[in-house]
């Protein structure tokens, strides 16, 4: 019996000393085996990182006037991560499922689908229900939600509501603590002091999407708050200067996801400052001159001749590129973009008929062949093939100029002449100084609308025409600027400023880059040819003095531009153009231009109108250009100009018979015809300003949908949503569950992101 005993106990001593040593080797397996694989999977302390956005630089003038600055602005901020996990939290209390929709998508050319959290239907009954409690604005932006959740989820936050005003912004600062995932932030935005003027200029900034942040610049951020970036004109241009620097926040958070503590912010800072070439003073007369003249499409443009300088680019009509911040009304966007007069279009860098303008760099083709010197017989016309191509006087009087030297003809804009004396110089040499000018090729200026022109040449009939052959017709009609010649004002006002000083410099708008007192960047001219390598003193002088002229002389077409006490030298042109109205019925709609520099010794500015809609440009675009030149000279004599705002002009379609001011009595004006370019025989162009290519659209402000706009609806919007099915946690970027922050008060975001 006691033997019987004994072996039972020998059994449960062995079993339990089996069993001991299983538990100790499972211990000694779970804590030395496998102790580096648990230690990894024990929560504890991380960091997140959140980036500021920069602050963005200003632009000026030359002389420091600020013509782009910054405000501070309110906006309402949601993490959308938060507000998915405090509707988690509910649910899981509730024993709810969490609500999802269908997805569509494409992967590799074939359609999928996958369900995906119904945020919108979370944000709903989280935010916009207390919104409304607590009578708030509470708009519900359905797709731009789902889109933004979709790219982003809580890496980015999503700007819910922009532009609040003071007190907009107070009542949210006073009740957003409750709602999960909100905050309310001041954030810089752009401000254009001086509105209208030089928009086409400035350009404007818009606000980041998915497509400009990238994935990888994403990375290495728990939360990312991206800058503003220039979206059209020099601010889209000189963007990479005046982008800050981001600041960053780096946040405690402890082993619950909560935050402990801020262990280092860097303030974020200033872009650089950029100066342009643009005096202010003179930009103000240029665009007060179109508008006290009464012009619906028009552009003045003003360059320093010994640099290349621009000082002044207007352009009506036009528009108010603080319209566009922080983004544009899509009903403010569409009128912009169907408006026929076109005010988005600089009209200083897009392409016209230059009409008899374009006989000055006509004639330093024939002083390039050596036949300036030479007299021309205007018998009223002259014959190529079997085609009389006229001059102007005959239409108008029946006469002709007779025997003209270069000088002469450049005054009384005679056409004969000039078809002589291109074929004569040959189209080789009129080719040559085109691009010894900048014709036919994009100035260089830093806008991205700066367009080419058409240098008319054999080369270039071969690409457009292969089946046409250059002829003498066709050299006799580019020698009056006519036919598919096309230059921009400023291309103009380039070929001025190169006759003016004797070289021609790539015109510029940057003038420097500062960061606060420092000198960052200088721009040097750039200098595209020396005419005195290419043309005799003599020579240039004949070209020059036929300028003169056509303003001093009394037979001159550009009477109206004189100034007492300077002496003042210009070359007037009407390019012959028409459109069809609005009930498709063809109209005149010729195209006025004047080009002009003064003092004619040592001259300071060299300027190109164009007018649209004139009957000439010694009655529509001379008293302009005297207008802007007399007070530009003026300002070194004390005068004193104070830019201030400006409205947006309104374009029209009105033919402008001639302009004068107020204060100037009415000028001396040519007849159009005398300008030498609406009597000939050659067919009117036919031409519509076309909208410009829009390569980067603005920022367009979201309307608020009808689903969800108020708690009504908001429950109509449940009530429709999808069945409802489990979903796992939703995370977006480099977090996980265990390291995501659960802050249902949005305490977290709104430290994260304080400034």
């Amino acid at each position: 019996m006691v033997v019987k005993y004994r072996f039972r106990l020998y059994l449960l001593t062995l079993a339990m000393m089996c069993g001991f040593s299983l538990l100790m080797y499972r211990l000694w397996t779970l804590q030395i085996v496998r102790h580096e694989e648990f230690v990894n999977k024990v929560p504890e302390a991380k960091q997140l990182r959140a980036r500021i956005p920069g602050v963005r630089g200003e632009i000026k003038d030359r002389n420091g006037i600020v013509l782009a600055t910054n405000k501070a602005s309110f906006e309402v901020r949601v993490n959308l991560r938060e507000v998915y996990e405090e509707y988690a939290r509910q649910c899981r209390v509730k024993k709810l499922d969490i609500p999802t929709v269908p997805f569509e998508y494409m992967d590799r050319g074939l359609p999928r689908k996958k369900q995906e959290p119904d945020i919108v239907r979370m944000f709903q009954e989280l935010i916009i229900a207390r919104l409304e409690e607590m009578g708030l604005p509470a708009p519900n932006y359905s797709d731009a939600l789902r889109i933004h959740y979709r790219s982003f989820g809580g890496v980015i936050p999503w700007v819910y509501q922009d532009s609040l005003s003071f007190s907009e912004f107070s009542q949210f600062a006073e009740h957003n603590l409750g709602l999960p995932g909100v905050t309310v932030a001041e954030r810089g935005s752009r401000v254009y002091p001086f509105g209208a003027m030089a928009c086409h200029i400035m350009g404007y900034v818009r606000l980041p999407d998915d497509q400009r942040v990238s994935v990888e610049e994403r990375k290495g951020w728990d939360y990312y708050l991206p800058d503003d970036y220039g979206g059209a004109g020099v601010e889209k241009s000189f963007d990479k200067y005046m982008r800050g620097k981001p600041g960053v926040r780096t946040m405690q958070v402890n082993e619950r996801g909560r935050i402990v503590g801020e262990l280092s912010f860097e303030e974020p800072r200033k872009g650089n400052d950029v100066y342009l070439t643009l005096d202010a003073r003179i930009q103000y007369i240029a665009e007060k001159a179109l508008r006290d003249g009464n012009v619906g499409r028009g552009s003045v443009v003003v360059i320093q001749p010994q640099t290349g300088d621009v000082l002044a680019m207007a352009s009506v009509p036009s528009y108010d590129p603080n319209r566009f911040i922080p983004s544009i009304r899509q009903a403010d966007w569409d009128v912009l973009t169907n408006n026929l007069t076109v005010p988005l279009m600089n009209r200083a860098t897009r392409p016209y008929v230059p009409g008899s303008t374009y006989k000055v760099p006509i004639a330093l083709a024939g002083c390039l062949a050596g036949i300036q010197n030479r007299n021309f017989n205007c018998s009223g016309s002259v014959t190529y093939g079997s085609k009389a191509m006229q001059c102007w006087i005959k239409r108008q009087s029946g006469g002709s100029h007779g025997s003209l030297n270069l000088s002469d003809a450049l005054m009384r804009s005679c056409n004969c002449f000039f078809y002589q004396y291109g074929n004569s110089a040959g189209i080789d040499n009129i080719t040559k100084v085109g691009k010894l000018l900048g014709l036919g090729e994009r100035t260089g200026i830093e806008l991205e609308e700066d367009m080419p022109g058409i240098l008319p040449n054999p080369a270039w009939l071969r690409m457009t025409s292969p089946r046409d052959r250059w002829s003498s017709g066709y050299t006799a009609n580019t020698s009056i600027g006519q036919g598919s010649v096309e230059a921009s004002p400023l291309q103009m006002a380039s070929v001025t400023a190169a006759v003016a000083s004797g070289k021609s410099f790539v015109p510029h708008l940057l003038h420097r880059v500062m960061d606060h007192e420092e000198l960052v960047m200088e721009h040097k001219p750039v200098l595209r040819s020396d005419l005195s390598q290419h043309f005799e003193p003599k020579a240039l002088e004949m070209v020059r003095k036929g300028m003169w002229k056509v303003v001093n002389d009394s037979g001159g077409t550009a009477r109206g531009a004189r100034i007492p006490g300077v002496e003042v030298a210009g070359k007037t042109g009407t390019a012959q153009n028409w459109r069809r109205n609005e009930k498709n019925v063809r109209v005149v709609d010729n195209h006025t231009l004047f080009i002009t520099f003064a003092p004619y010794v040592n001259p300071k500015y060299a300027i190109c109108i164009l007018v649209q809609g004139g009957k000439s440009g010694g009655g529509t675009a001379a008293p302009v250009a005297h207008r802007v030149m007399e007070q530009a000279l003026a300002l070194e004599n004390g005068y004193q100009v104070t830019p201030e705002p400006l409205g947006e002009v309104e374009g029209n379609f009105k033919l402008i018979e001639g302009i004068t001011y107020s204060d100037i009595g009415v000028p001396l004006v040519a007849a159009a015809d005398e300008d030498g370019d609406t009597g000939t025989d050659e067919p009117a162009n036919a031409s519509t300003d076309e909208a410009p290519r829009i390569r980067s659209a603005p920022s367009i402000r979201r309307e608020a949908d009808q689903q969800g706009t108020s708690s009504a609806s908001s429950n109509r919007a449940v009530k429709k949503a999808e069945p409802v099915r489990r979903a796992p946690l939703f995370n977006r970027g480099n977090s996980t569950d265990e390291s995501s922050p659960s802050s249902p008060g949005g305490g977290f975001f709104r430290r994260l992101f304080r400034q």
